[in-house]
């Protein structure tokens, strides 16, 4: 009994080593214990390893970059969302830069067609401003027929064309009506594309406002143009006793608002193309606005910008010349007549005063005087290929040439052959007196020369916002990459899932 007592007291002390767990505490998740401090340590050691063993590959520099992009992608998202940011992007798209150069040659084009339609006396054959149902030209003979009587009551016909048929009248009334097409051509190809970039969002704020600013002043312009007309088609516009002409204020305004719309789409243009290629290459682009911080190219930069202002202002007194056709008088050069000016009392004639005081005898004479119009234009003309001589002169120094970067060097040289072959167009526009084709060339090289100096401008400029965006670009240089390499796994993935 004794014996059967031990064992039982042995048995009971075992099975009270045992746990006794129930069932709704096997259910339960137990509480984690917090690691240590080496055990953390070791974890960290762990990852680090991991990481930097995958970024070795060019499979993990991949599955870095796209994390980073999307990480940043969901960044920006918030951002918006919590409206910190704008909905404008903060570079342009591509395709705005291609699209204002091509709107700019458009502009080229209607330029050197406007000259040709002033040359050949056709700018006062349609008679009326319809700016929708102008747009078809006459359709039947009855049509054509109205036309023509219309026209026939203007000052030009009577004076000057009284002996014109129904067919030489078509001739010039379709030179008019192409010109006023092609008008109407740039203004729709520009408003309704601006409408979409800027509703699409694929343009910066500033060039919105550049935008709608372009899209304004083009429908001035075709105010201005009517304006023009408008003065050649009533007698008592013109000076008396003069043949009918327009204004040559108001053809000089058409011509510098054309010139001044061409300049913004260019230089515009060239900006969004200019900021995606040094985008590409942001240290490369570090290095070329140090080069154009220079000092040494101060001087030059300043002297590029008052070339800019005396092209233009040589373009102004040149449309005064054409509108007074005061290339029709002394043709020849250097001089004129029998010196290097006309007498004063021609100069400063007092027939072209309307005061009886005389005391608009300067300004009426300087814009209205042929003789010293021509005179005016001469000494601008002659100050302009001086000073583009003197500019590249200055740009073959050792010191200048060695500072200025390679586009820039051929810039200047450019506008060195642009000056001169605008300086022959004008001499022997004079000595021919005036052919309709040189006068037309004469015209478009001016455009041309102009358009030299603003790409060297362009090209001198250090414009804030592009470095703003190449030193982010430096900061953080994979998140162009990353967003390139996402975007073309994305459309690979779901060009993919369509097939």
């Amino acid at each position: 009994m004794a014996f059967f007592q031990l064992g039982l007291r042995r048995t009971a002390a075992h099975i009270s080593r045992v746990p006794v767990v129930c069932g709704p505490c096997l259910r339960q998740q137990l509480p984690a214990r917090p690691a240590s401090r080496v055990l953390k340590l070791v974890r960290a050691a762990r990852r680090y390893t991991s990481t930097a063993a995958e970024a070795q590959t060019p499979l993990g520099s991949l599955s870095n970059s796209i994390a980073k992009s999307a990480s940043s992608v969901a960044q920006t998202s918030a951002a918006r969302s919590s409206g910190k940011t704008s909905s404008f992007p903060e570079v342009n798209d591509k395709a705005v830069g291609y699209w204002l150069i091509g709107s700019a040659v458009s502009v080229f084009g209607i330029v050197i067609w406007g000259g040709l339609t002033r040359l050949t006396e056709s700018g006062l054959s349609i008679t009326e401003w319809r700016p929708v149902t102008g747009s078809l030209p006459p359709m039947s003979d009855a049509d054509w027929q109205s036309e023509f009587d219309k026209y026939r009551a203007s000052p030009e016909y009577k004076l000057l064309n009284p002996h014109m048929d129904l067919a030489e009248f078509k001739k010039i009334y379709f030179m008019e009506w192409a010109h006023r097409l092609w008008g109407r051509v740039i203004g729709l190809s520009f408003v309704l594309p601006t409408i979409y970039f800027i509703a699409r969002r694929r343009v910066t704020p500033r060039m919105a406002a550049n935008l709608v600013g372009i899209s304004g002043l083009i429908g001035f312009q075709g105010f201005i143009g009517w304006w023009m007309v408008k003065s050649g088609l009533k007698d008592d516009l013109f000076a008396p006793g003069s043949h009918p002409r327009v204004s040559q204020y108001r053809l000089t305004a058409h011509l510098a608002t054309a010139f001044v719309c061409y300049g913004w789409m260019l230089l515009s243009g060239l900006g969004v193309l200019r900021t995606h290629r040094l985008l590409r290459d942001p240290e490369g682009a570090a290095k070329t606005f140090a080069a154009l911080k220079s000092p040494t190219l101060r001087t030059l930069r300043g002297s590029v910008a008052a070339l800019t202002v005396l092209i233009f202002t040589t373009v102004l007194s040149g449309a005064l010349v054409a509108g007074l056709d005061a290339g029709l008088i002394y043709n020849e050069f250097p001089k004129m007549g029998t010196g290097y000016a006309p007498p004063k009392s021609e100069l400063f004639d007092k027939f072209y005063c309307r005061k009886e005081d005389g005391s608009d005898l300067w300004w009426r004479n300087m814009l209205e005087n042929p003789s010293l119009v021509q005179l005016d234009h001469r000494i601008l003309a002659t100050t302009t290929f001086t000073a583009v001589c003197v500019l590249f002169a200055y740009g073959r120094t050792g010191r200048i040439k060695a500072a200025m970067p390679r586009n820039v060097r051929k810039g200047v040289n450019g506008l060195m052959h642009l000056v001169l072959l605008q300086a022959t167009l004008g001499i022997t526009t004079l000595w021919y007196m005036v052919p309709i084709y040189l006068a037309a060339a004469h015209q478009a090289g001016a455009l041309a020369l102009l358009t030299g100096a603003l790409v060297l401008g362009h090209r001198l400029r250090v414009p804030k916002a592009t470095q703003a965006l190449v030193r982010k670009a430096l900061q953080n240089p994979h998140r162009i990459q990353a967003e390139a390499i996402g975007s073309k796994l994305v459309k690979k993935l779901t060009e993919n899932k369509a097939v």
